[in-house]
């Protein structure tokens, strides 16, 4: 069943439908987006077919939905979504870290997937970068896809190469480290192991070494160092 809400959007709010089949975890995700002065919920959903709906009638700027849900999972809704609506972006929200709801999440056409653990402040940035036109995917969530992605791609296209790649870059040894383990598929926790450093470290490496490099995630980031053959 829909759940109207018809609050009254002011200009330049970022205009956000909430579908989850638990209504105490709609209001507590309600409660903590409305804490921003940039961010409205207009209407909420308990399954696949009320956000199909709400998205067709509200147009929304983006649509936070979880996977499981009856009658219509999430999955489903996002995919079928792309035929009636281009610019209502979706989050996937889900308890769920299994590589194939992500993987399944991000063919359907989101343009996020987030864990339900998730803090305040990733979720608000994610809501942010996603209405910017841009991906954003957890740090865990961004390994498992590179993972996919490295196991499933082909042989990078050849391109001339400098000297030292990695050295046209002005990567430091630890970030060359750190990029390698990304490669393997390794998360921060994983990598801040095997390095000894701690994962905040590993996350403030990894920043350093996407922005030297002009990437925005890490699929970007993979794609980008077996092109130049950092691997």
């Amino acid at each position: 069943m829909r759940h109207y809400i018809t609050p009254i959007a002011l200009k330049n709010q970022i205009r956000i439908v909430l579908v989850d089949d638990h209504k105490l975890v709609r209001n507590g995700i309600k409660s903590l987006l409305e804490e921003e002065h940039d961010l409205v919920v207009i209407a909420e959903g308990s399954n696949g077919f009320d956000a199909l709906e709400i998205v067709e009638k509200e147009n929304p700027d983006i649509l936070i939905i979880d996977v499981r849900m009856p009658e219509m999972n999430g999955i489903e809704a996002v995919r079928k979504m792309q035929s009636i609506n281009k610019s209502t972006r979706a989050i996937v929200l889900s308890m769920h870290d299994s590589e194939d709801y992500i993987m399944e999440s991000i063919k359907a056409g989101a343009s996020g997937y987030l864990l339900k653990d998730t803090d305040k402040k990733e979720f608000i940035k994610a809501i942010h970068t996603v209405n910017n036109g841009e991906k954003y995917f957890s740090g865990d969530i961004s390994n498992v896809i590179v993972s996919n992605f490295l196991q499933n791609s082909s042989d990078p296209p050849e391109i001339e190469k400098t000297t030292s790649s990695s050295d046209s870059f002005g990567l430091t040894k630890k970030e060359r480290q750190i990029l390698s383990l990304i490669l393997k598929g390794k998360t921060n926790s994983e990598i801040s192991e095997a390095l000894n450093s701690s994962k905040r470290t590993v996350e403030t490496h990894r920043f350093n070494m996407m922005k030297k490099m002009n990437v925005k995630n890490l699929m970007e980031l993979s794609s980008k160092a077996l092109q130049n053959g950092l691997n």
